[in-house]
């Protein structure tokens, strides 16, 4: 039996007990006592025994010290029933704020899933199945149809689907083949897959995922340092003045009896029991950051989702980011040749470099390369290539290698990309366009933001300004600042820190090993994760597994919401303890009244916090 699955027989127990007591009427108050005393101890027991111990350890200004001396003096003015009720119903907010609890954890819990339990390493000619913490970089796995991929790793032979949603969020699967990179945590669906391990377990996906889960909850967000603070001060506050309320009234006023003052400073104590506020504000942000973890998005602390709701600039990095990184042909403009021979010649010329644009080429052809076609192969750096293919002279490359070769070209200043012009035989043939592709959700995660009220959004980049400014143009980009080194990054961060309002934040969003100097400038770093260098993702304190810039917007829209829940809690319980502390004070409130503004609030408080668990719906 679980410790919520005891605590709710024990209550059911004793309120059953408090029950007899209600309506079995007798005229004997010891036998009254004696069945609420029962009631209580059943229900009450814990918390006195933990009022004790603490008090002995130096912590005596706490909730359980509160609800001990309240309870247990309602039992010497007489109100047995009273102080039975208060102990039931606190224990009743206990179990509520257990369950949310519980239900935010299983929501991470199910994060922790993705931790390999072991992994088959080839040593020799036999397969081993040993720890994750044991396999070192460049040894081969073998991942089997079910298995989680233990370590990051590139497969080098067979091909699968595999299952991304522990890490991404997303529930599509992933095809993989040779030559692709896995990463530890996700589930292998079908194939047999043998993979290369490129890094150690402690420096894995995996591995930073959980850490960065579990140590989520160490940093605290300005609300949650501002509770603690207040509770420190006011629970003993409160303790002083619910004292003086039953002692002084009664010595000054005349008529005024002791019973009826404590009876009021005992519904005074009851009341002012801060458990609304210490509960359900943490439960808060922690439901928010286990929300955006079934997302896909990784919150280091509370303090940065806190710092997310007030961002009111936005500054992206491109090439990752907002582009996806891969060059990828965008047109062929062929002359006096048709445009598949134009390409193909192309594609074998540049066949033996590993440029991202010749990659681009050989990609955009499709087919496979037959290299006895090739030869006389020369790279001129700076320039492009030349090489013979089927007894025809290919060069292909850049207007300085047009002009080296005296070959006349087709001008294309209003293109926009990195232009490959080619010459047969001397002869301009025609040219070849490659361009960074943009993300499919870019334009959408502009455009999301603005309807969250971003006041500013910016594109930092080292590309041409041609480039940057069209893609500036085809997202929605309120400005754009092209042609910078890493350190003119920085430069301008710190001038668009200017533009901002004393409390707004700026986030910066990248995912290079250059982005990292800026992520840590910036006061909200957001990495993207699942391509993103571990430098960005080490700097960054939010991280996107799933390389979607509207992702950003999700997280902004759900730290709004957690922010909304938060300062509805806040202002809900102290508005309903002020008035019922006031009408106590002036013996206007019961103990019933007392038992509502401590454990109703809270309990109310808590149902409003576990409404951050349901991340299906984000408003």
């Amino acid at each position: 039996m679980t410790s919520n699955q005891k605590r709710l027989l024990k209550t059911l127990i004793g309120a059953a007990i408090y029950a007899v007591g209600i309506f079995y009427k007798t005229d004997n108050r010891m036998i009254s006592l004696v069945i609420f005393l029962a009631a209580y101890g059943i229900i009450g027991g814990d918390v006195l025994w933990r009022a004790v111990r603490n008090i002995f350890r130096g912590q005596v200004f706490d909730e359980n010290f509160l609800m001990s001396v309240a309870t247990v003096g309602a039992f010497f003015v007489g109100d047995f029933a009273e102080g039975v009720a208060v102990m039931l119903f606190y224990q009743v907010g206990e179990l509520f704020q257990s369950y949310a609890v519980d239900k935010s954890r299983k929501s991470i819990a199910s994060l922790m899933d993705i931790r390999p339990d072991y992994a088959n390493v080839k040593r020799g000619d036999n397969l081993e199945k040993v720890d994750p913490d044991e396999v070192q970089i460049d040894e081969i796995i073998v991942i089997k149809a079910g298995e989680k991929v233990p370590l990051d790793a590139i497969v080098i032979e067979g091909s699968s689907t595999v299952d991304t949603s522990a890490l991404t969020g997303e529930s599509l699967p992933r095809e993989v083949t040779e030559g692709d990179s896995l990463l530890s945590g996700c589930i292998n669906i079908n194939g047999l897959l043998t993979a290369r391990v490129i890094k150690e377990f402690g420096e894995s996906t995996v591995s930073k995922i959980l850490d960065l889960v579990e140590n989520a909850g160490t940093k605290k967000s300005n609300s949650e340092n501002f509770i603690t603070k207040f509770a420190r001060y006011y629970t003993p506050v409160v303790v002083i003045v619910a004292a003086l309320m039953a002692v002084i009234p009664p010595l000054v006023i005349p008529g005024a009896t002791f019973s009826d003052w404590i009876y009021r400073g005992l519904i005074f104590l009851v009341i002012s029991c801060p458990c609304a506020l210490v509960i359900s504000i943490p439960l808060s942000f922690f439901g928010g950051i286990g929300g955006a973890s079934r997302r896909g998005i990784l919150v280091k602390g509370s303090n940065y989702l806190e710092a997310l709701a007030q961002t009111e600039v936005v500054v992206f990095d491109k090439t990752g980011t907002l582009t996806k990184g891969i060059f990828k042909v965008q047109e062929v403009v062929p002359q006096n040749i048709e445009k598949e021979e134009l390409l193909e010649l192309t594609a074998y010329a540049e066949s033996y470099s590993n440029h991202p644009i010749s990659i681009s080429l050989k990609k955009a052809y499709g087919k496979e390369i037959d290299s006895t076609r090739i030869s006389n192969v020369e790279e001129i750096p700076g320039h492009g290539v030349t090489a013979i293919v089927d007894g025809k002279t290919v060069s292909a490359g850049n207007v300085k290698l047009m002009k080296k070769l005296n070959v006349s070209y087709q001008e294309s200043e209003d293109i926009i990309g990195t232009v490959v012009h080619v010459a047969i035989d001397g002869s301009y043939r025609g040219y070849i366009v490659i361009a960074d592709e943009v993300k499919e959700d870019a334009a959408l995660a502009i455009r999301e933001l603005k309807a969250a009220h971003i006041r500013e959004t910016v594109m930092l980049t080292g590309d041409a300004k041609k480039i940057g400014e069209k893609i500036a143009v085809q997202l929605g980009l309120d400005k754009v600042y092209t042609e910078l080194l890493p350190g003119d990054k920085v430069q301008q961060v710190e001038e668009l820190f200017k533009t901002k309002s004393a409390k707004g934040k700026l986030a910066f969003v990248g995912d290079g090993i250059n982005d990292a100097p800026v992520l840590a400038r910036a006061d909200i770093g957001i990495a993207m994760g699942g391509l993103g260098s571990d430098a960005a993702i080490e700097a960054a304190d939010i991280v996107i597994m799933t390389d979607e810039p509207s992702k950003l917007a999700t997280a902004i829209k759900l730290s709004k919401k957690t922010l909304r829940i938060v300062k509805q809690n806040i202002t809900f319980a102290l508005a309903v303890k002020a008035v019922v502390l006031l009408m106590g004070a002036l013996g206007m409130a019961t103990m019933w009244a007392a038992i509502f503004a401590d454990v109703g609030v809270a309990i109310l408080a808590i149902l409003n916090a576990i409404r951050m668990l349901n991340v299906k719906k984000i408003n």
